[in-house]
């Protein structure tokens, strides 16, 4: 499956898998916007004040790999608009999921 693997996911070091997202906190709706850069674009609603941004993301993320939220964790750049974030499965997460609504 790693060749249809997208350039914004991998497997993490310790197990699990890494992706790659850039984060626009504030929009009108929360949804997938297609690419940025090598980065999967989310759009969330949750404005990017007291953590609200990253708890929606978590939440979201998980829903769309049918995953429970405590296996979603921000590694990275909890401030920041670029995020890396462990998806603490074993199983590669099936990355069509995401066809068509990005």
């Amino acid at each position: 499956m790693a060749k249809d693997r997208p350039v914004w996911a991998g497997p993490a070091k310790d197990g699990g898998w890494r992706i790659s997202l850039w984060v626009q906190p504030g929009a009108k709706k929360t949804e997938l916007a297609g690419m940025h850069g090598d980065h999967l674009k989310i759009r969330l609603r949750a404005p990017a004040v007291d953590n609200k941004a990253n708890n929606a993301l978590t939440v979201f993320v998980a829903e769309l790999f049918g995953m429970k939220t405590p296996q979603v964790v921000i590694e990275s750049g909890h401030g920041s608009r670029h995020k890396n974030l462990l998806l603490m499965t074993e199983e590669e997460p099936d990355w069509d999921v995401l066809s068509g609504r990005a």
